[in-house]
């Protein structure tokens, strides 16, 4: 139940933080926080990351739906006992559901954190795409921790001990 309400958590922050940027913000709207770094920048995006597949509501209902289904089911079925695994699970779930919600209500995710790391222009993302971020990197750690453990486990099977 503890991941569920981080979930909830990042669900409600994420929505909290987009409500505060359609409310403050016009549409393209920027201020400076840390100068050629970091800015908060109304933006809205009707596709994926860096506007791919763009338009295309239909496919993104599909998948978070069908994403959404499968994660609850793993955390229920495979990731108990596992806190790394339940907690990116977690933070991943919480990220689809916030830009679901965006996706459902205004056609279109609220997007607002602009970077430029190292000169790049970065594209404009939100709470609920950091969650997802952080989450796949965590369940990535998660599996290369699986796949040591496999791995120590044949050898030791091999050797005899």
């Amino acid at each position: 139940m503890f991941f569920y309400i981080i979930a909830l958590l990042i669900i409600a922050f994420d929505q909290w933080t987009k409500w505060l940027i359609v409310k403050n913000f016009t549409l393209g709207e920027s201020i400076n926080v840390i100068e050629d770094f970091l800015y908060i920048t109304s933006h809205r995006n009707t596709g994926a990351a860096w506007g791919i597949l763009e338009g295309q509501m239909w496919f993104f209902y599909l998948i978070t739906v069908i994403v959404i289904i499968g994660i609850i089911y793993y955390m229920q079925t495979h990731a108990k006992g596992k806190w790394l695994l339940q907690l990116s699970l977690a933070l991943i779930l919480g990220g689809a559901i916030g830009n679901f919600i965006d996706r459902l209500w205004r056609q279109e995710v609220v997007d607002f954190i602009h970077t430029f790391p190292f000169g790049y222009n970065f594209p404009i993302f939100n709470v609920a795409d950091s969650s997802l971020c952080v989450g796949v990197v965590l369940l990535l750690i998660q599996m290369i921790r699986e796949e040591r453990e496999v791995k120590k486990e044949k050898a030791n099977e091999q050797s005899g001990t």
